[in-house]
């Protein structure tokens, strides 16, 4: 019998990315993947399409146990929730005691916690790890039991006990690298019908296309179609999403016809003059106070940009829809595209999505949450990237339509410098030290 691993952690799409870049990986050397995951959180929607591939990802068996938010608040739901964690630490005591995996991987989020519990109980080696230079509250509880705590950030280490870090830096996805800009414009319906056709004919093998509808679709037409295959193409319209297999060979001539690089230094996608790309992400569930602020100085920006916006679920409002303004509630598998044709970013300031901008050499613009709504892990995360200048930030509490238009035009003036910066910064091969580092702690 194989190796096997148990992945955990949720709750936030950045709860969920470090474990799907790292999947493909053990599944190409042969481990029996398991991960464990809340009943509904949109870990078990990230992970739906990897059970549903072919060879090597058809392994991954998802297991929903039940979870309660660690809340920092009052609310009765905290009277409720602590049941909800101990029947979770023995849904995942019995679970781990059934399959016998060899390694636990958790990448926090409220719902790690019963399964870290449940490893311990068990004597499984388990690693987490930690994006932000402070640990969370979740992982704060769980690192105890655990085997050591992998860090992005070296500072990490002094608010660790002894001994138990490991500073491997930032995971970035391999497919975040092979995004095609024309196709992200084709997705988004930012080039003219003809441009489009052509985008969509290089991506696809002898043009061959089947309709078929998602899970993800049915239940919004708005939100993209998921799916963490790489080789896949699926573009959402209308509800249903378009499937072809990628011709490695086409990818690589678009890749190479689609981008150039202007007079100050900013990549651009090759589209006869359209208007530079800005990309608006309030994190995986979306930021009210983010969307607002950019509709409000709607008008000004398409002015200048074309906007495509990651609103948020149930964030869209179809009627402020325009050829230059571009909704969806979250994108997935085209999020390399849409990122390879995005000029500038507008972001939250979470640990994983600011790291991959700066792999990607992409200049942003960073809205932190405020101390009142979290920990304040954003904020150091903004200050970090600020200081080492990759990035301008605006604080929430001085967004409003006229500093919001004055922060994103200083980061587009100013979007060679950033990138030059961003260029001198060492690139690691994170994602194989901690996939080596894994393995190693994994028990025999």
């Amino acid at each position: 019998m194989g190796r096997k691993i148990m992945f955990t952690g949720g709750g936030t799409a950045g709860h969920v990315t470090v474990n799907l870049a790292l999947i493909p990986r053990f599944a190409e050397a042969g481990w029996q993947i398991h991960y464990i995951g809340s009943e509904n959180g949109i870990e078990k929607q990230l992970t739906a399409p990897l059970e549903q591939l072919t060879a090597p990802l058809e392994q991954l068996t998802y297991h929903g146990i039940a979870t309660g938010k660690l809340r920092r608040y009052l609310d009765w739901q905290n009277v409720k929730d602590p049941f909800k964690v101990v029947k979770g630490v023995f849904q995942a005591y019995r679970l781990i005691q059934r399959e016998k995996p060899n390694v636990i991987f958790s990448k926090g989020g409220f719902v790690s916690v019963p399964v870290v519990l449940g490893a311990w109980l068990n004597r499984v080696p388990v690693l987490i790890h930690e994006s932000d230079l402070t640990p969370g509250l979740a992982n704060r509880i769980a690192i105890p039991f655990a085997t050591g705590v992998c860090t992005t950030f070296p500072e990490t280490a002094q608010h660790l006990p002894s001994g138990k870090a490991h500073y491997v830096g930032a995971v970035i996805r391999d497919e975040l690298g092979r995004g095609v800009a024309s196709r992200g414009r084709a997705y988004c319906g930012l080039l003219p019908a003809s441009e489009a056709a052509d985008a969509a004919a290089s991506g696809a093998a002898g043009s061959s296309q089947t309709l078929s509808k998602t899970p993800q679709g049915q239940a919004s037409k708005e939100s993209a179609a998921y799916s963490a295959n790489p080789a896949k193409l699926v573009v959402n319209i209308s509800g249903k999403s378009v499937r072809a297999e990628e011709s490695a060979a086409e990818t690589a001539k678009v890749s190479a016809a689609s981008a150039i690089v202007d007079e100050k230094g900013a990549s651009r996608a090759e589209t006869g003059g359209a208007k530079p790309v800005l990309l608006i992400m309030g994190g995986s569930l979306g930021s009210r106070a983010i969307n607002k602020a950019v509709r409000s100085a709607l008008s000004e920006l398409t002015r200048k940009f074309s906007i495509v916006h990651l609103c948020g679920k149930g964030q869209v409002e179809p009627v402020l829809e325009t050829a230059d303004y571009k909704q969806f509630e979250y994108i997935n598998e085209q999020l390399p595209d849409v990122l390879a044709m995005s000029d500038i970013v507008l972001s939250r300031a979470g640990s994983n999505a600011i790291f991959e901008f700066l792999h990607l050499r992409k200049p942003m613009l960073l809205i932190p949450l405020t101390k009142a709504q979290s920990r304040g892990d954003q904020l150091l995360n903004a200050d970090s990237f600020k200081s080492s200048g990759f990035c301008e930030v605006l604080h929430e509490e001085k967004v409003a339509p006229d500093t919001l238009l004055a922060a994103i035009e200083d980061v587009y003036q100013n979007r060679a410098a950033f990138i030059k910066r961003m260029e001198q910064e060492e690139r690691r091969d994170t994602l194989s030290q901690l996939y080596e580092l894994i393995v190693s702690s994994a028990r025999k």
